[in-house]
This record gives structure tokens, C-alpha cells and sequence, in this order.
């Protein structure tokens, strides 16, 4: 193992988004490493790395801009985002740091993709831009802070670039969809991309996308959450009914990108011996974090049962490519409208998996799952309190049904005539959250196993 392969095994798993948190690196190996910046002795330089990184028989590889300097020529700002120091072979020590916090070498990105490579043209890391797109440079690049699986960059109020940091040989579905959808109104226009040839494979691999920037824009989960903590703070439920006119219009907003998403690329239908190999794969997710979170256990046997309902429809399902991980963080409220960012789907998930066609309703089912989450959110530090509880149900309550009805309006599937598939991939979607806040935010593991409970509860899905 080499001096930087030691530091990035100590300074990896401490990064949110390492997707490895709490098993030990058994092997760690810089795959590749392409220069993109060299500016002497005294730097900085900046290098794409791609690190694999060996966890209990599985391999991940994951993006690191690195940036290096001299000790005497690192400015303070980015001591905090130090890596550690390595011997050179002439030249001394130097610092390796995540480049991505040195607006220095952020800003020499841009200027790249204002003279990107002919689309024939060889090496291993290439910048695209799309057809007709002149990108400007000039402008250095500000980090989002947040918690997110990838690290997104903006430049100025004109652009953002959107680095995935965990990597999956081919064209990411972010790019790929987002593309699909330019013109759109309703996402944000792409500009580029960044892509590199991996060992091993024959096929690019997007290493980041470069998006034109909504300035003044409010994030969804931001609007849904500061709405309910009004109404919970007893505003009054003229707020609850304002929500309800976003979520309606959220819900248009959702059926109108799904329509476009299926004018542009492949739909099939899903027979109904594949509803039943879904409801497998959900009784697997059940099995597991059951084994895990021992409070879902009272709950498995109704949580069952709607699988198996799911399991014997005997009509068969629309599919086509779906947004993958829609909640309320993956939305956008501007002057307009609403806009639909990260197509990427689950980012654990492979490429492959994540490329399959689905139904649209899983969508809708994970937009419906986080207006539970901005309401059981807020109950977090308000532990038996009948009257919060009840008034941040009924505000969940209200949005969903608005939603629904938005989303039928804009000429989606009506998930009021498909409740029975609707409700097997909610309870899908919030058995993952459980898994997910055992082992991420013990704190908030209430918040879905609440909303089991209360789904649980209700009376079947009539036949």
C-alpha cells in the first residue's frame, strides 16, 4: 500500500458520503489517477482519482479531486480539508487535500468546459459539453454544504456541477435522464459533463454533470417542512390548505415529467408473474431489516399481507424509467414552478439495477412517504403529544391526497384506482427508511416506524 493509499484509508470512511460507514477497509487501491492541473513545484496541482476501496468481500470505487502544495504554500482555509502529507520523490513533502474546497483549482474546472475535447478526441478524462452549449468561465466554484451522497459545486448564479463521488462504470441515470428531459421546464437544462475511461471497462463513465443554476429557488423539503412547524405552532390551517395547493400543483408537476420520461425512452409492461418476483424482493427487505429492528416485527404480518396483495394482481403494470429516489429534498420551488433535480435514483444501488424500467407509482409512493417524513420529523423532540400528533397526521394527510390529485390531473396513473400496488411500495419505501435511520440516525428511527404502524393499522385495501 502506498504513503497516499494509507492516508485515503484513514480519511475515506469519514467522509458523508462513504458509503462503507462502519465496516473496516480490508484493501484500498488508487485504480487511477489523470492530472489535470500541474503547476510546478510550488502548485497547487489538481488529479481525478479513482479509489477502490475492498470492504468484506465487496469493492467500491469512489471520485476524489485532489489537490497538492507545498506545507509552506496551503492557505489556512484548506488546512481543515487536509488528507495528510506525502513524500514526493523530488520536491519534499506535500500536502494532498479535497481539491473540491480550493476554489483555485474549482475554477480551472469551468474553464475546461469552455474548451472541452472534440467528441473523437482521446484521453482518459474528457469534458463534454452538448450540442450548441457555450459555456462562460471565469467563475470559481462554492461547495453546497448538506448532506449528500455526492458534492455539488456552483458557480456564480450560472451554473452547477454535480461530482459523483461513489462510481458505477457507464453513463450515470442522472445524466442520462436529465438529458432525455432538455427542455423541459420542469428540470434544471444540462450543459455537460466530465467522463473517464475505467480499468476494465469499454464503456465512459460520467464522473460529474454540469447543470444550468436555479438562483432564488427554495428547496421542497425546506417549503414542507417550515409549513408544517406554522401549522404545528397553531398559524391556523390556512397555511395546511397553502401546502395543499403546492403539493397539488407538485403532483402535476411529477405526472408531466413522467409522461415526457416515457415519450423519450423505452416503457414496456410488467406482467403479473414480475409482480409477484417485486413482492419477493420486498419480503427480502422485510426479512432483513426485521433481523435488525426488532419493533417492525409486530408489524410484519400486515406489511406481509399487502405484499402478497401486491403478489396476485392480475393486471398487468405500465412501466418505464422513473425518477428513483423522489422525495421533497429532490425538488425545487422557483418563480415558475416546481423543478425536479437528481435523477441519479439510490445511489447504494448499481447502475444497472437502477436503469430498469419501473412504475411510475413508486414515485409517487416515495413523494407520499417523505410528506410522513416532514411531518413525523418535527414530532422528533415532542415525544407523546396527542394534539401535535393528530394535527401533523392530518397535515401529511391533506398533502397526499392533494398530491394524488395533481398527479391524476396531469395525466398520471390515478393511485386512487391503484391502491393496492401504491401501498405495497410505501411500505416498501419505509421499510428501507428504517434500515436506513438504524443505521444512519437512531434518533429518527420513529419517524417510519410510526408510519408503519399508522399504515398497518388501516383497514385493508379493498379486493
Amino acid at each position: 500500500m502506498s504513503q497516499l493509499e494509507e492516508l485515503l484509508a484513514v480519511w475515506l470512511p469519514r467522509q458523508r458520503w462513504f458509503s462503507g460507514k462502519g465496516i473496516p477497509i480490508g484493501q484500498i487501491r488508487v485504480e487511477s489517477r489523470h492530472t489535470l492541473v500541474s503547476a510546478g513545484p510550488d502548485g497547487p496541482d489538481l488529479d481525478v482519482l479513482v479509489v477502490q476501496a475492498g470492504q468484506r468481500g465487496r469493492s467500491s470505487r469512489y471520485q476524489l479531486l485532489l489537490g497538492s502544495r507545498p506545507p509552506r504554500s496551503l492557505p489556512s482555509d484548506l488546512a481543515r480539508v487536509a488528507i495528510g502529507v506525502c513524500q514526493t520523490a523530488v520536491g519534499g513533502p506535500t500536502v494532498v487535500y479535497d481539491a473540491a474546497h480550493d476554489p483555485q483549482l474549482t475554477g480551472l474546472l469551468l474553464r475546461r468546459f469552455a474548451r472541452p475535447a472534440a467528441p473523437g478526441q482521446s484521453g482518459q478524462v474528457r469534458f463534454r459539453t452538448l450540442p450548441g452549449e457555450r459555456i462562460r468561465a471565469g467563475s470559481t466554484g462554492r461547495m453546497l454544504t448538506g448532506e449528500q451522497s455526492n458534492t455539488s459545486l456552483v458557480f456564480g448564479q450560472e451554473y452547477i456541477l454535480k461530482t459523483f463521488r461513489r462510481l458505477w462504470p457507464g453513463a450515470n441515470p442522472d445524466l442520462e435522464l436529465t438529458v432525455a428531459l432538455s427542455g423541459s421546464p420542469y428540470v434544471a437544462r444540462p450543459c455537460g459533463w466530465i467522463e473517464a475511461d475505467l480499468p476494465g471497462y469499454t464503456t465512459p463513465t460520467t464522473l460529474a454533470m454540469l447543470q444550468r443554476f436555479i438562483p432564488q429557488a427554495t428547496d421542497g423539503w425546506v417549503l414542507a417542512t417550515a409549513n408544517a412547524r406554522a401549522l404545528l405552532d397553531g398559524t391556523g390551517t390556512d397555511r395546511q390548505s397553502a401546502f395543499t395547493g403546492e403539493a397539488a400543483q407538485l403532483g402535476r408537476t411529477t405526472a408531466e415529467v413522467h409522461r415526457s420520461l416515457a415519450a423519450a425512452l423505452p416503457t414496456g409492461v410488467l406482467p403479473p408473474v414480475g409482480a409477484a418476483g417485486l413482492a419477493d424482493a420486498m419480503v427480502e427487505r422485510l426479512a432483513t431489516a426485521g433481523a435488525e429492528v426488532p419493533e417492525l416485527a409486530e408489524h410484519a404480518p400486515r406489511v406481509m399481507a399487502a405484499y402478497t396483495d401486491f403478489a396476485e394482481v392480475d393486471e398487468p403494470l405500465p412501466i418505464q424509467r422513473i425518477h428513483g429516489d423522489y422525495h421533497l429534498g429532490q425538488v425545487l420551488r422557483t418563480g415558475a414552478g416546481w423543478v425536479l433535480l437528481d435523477f441519479e435514483g439510490e445511489p447504494t444501488v448499481p447502475v444497472r439495477d437502477r436503469r430498469r424500467l419501473s412504475s411510475p407509482l413508486r414515485d409517487v409512493a416515495g413523494m407520499l412517504r417523505s410528506f410522513d417524513y416532514a411531518a413525523g420529523y418535527l414530532l422528533v423532540g415532542h415525544p407523546g403529544d396527542p394534539e401535535l400528533e393528530w394535527a401533523a397526521h392530518a397535515w401529511a394527510q391533506h398533502n397526499r391526497e392533494a398530491f394524488c390529485r395533481g398527479y391524476a390531473d396531469g395525466g398520471g396513473p390515478d393511485p386512487e384506482k391503484h391502491l393496492t400496488v401504491l401501498r405495497a411500495f410505501e411500505f416498501d419505501k419505509a421499510v428501507y427508511e428504517v434500515l436506513y435511520e438504524a443505521r444512519n440516525r437512531p434518533n429518527w428511527l420513529r419517524v417510519p416506524l410510526e408510519s408503519i404502524a399508522t399504515a398497518a393499522a388501516a383497514p385493508p385495501v379493498p379486493g
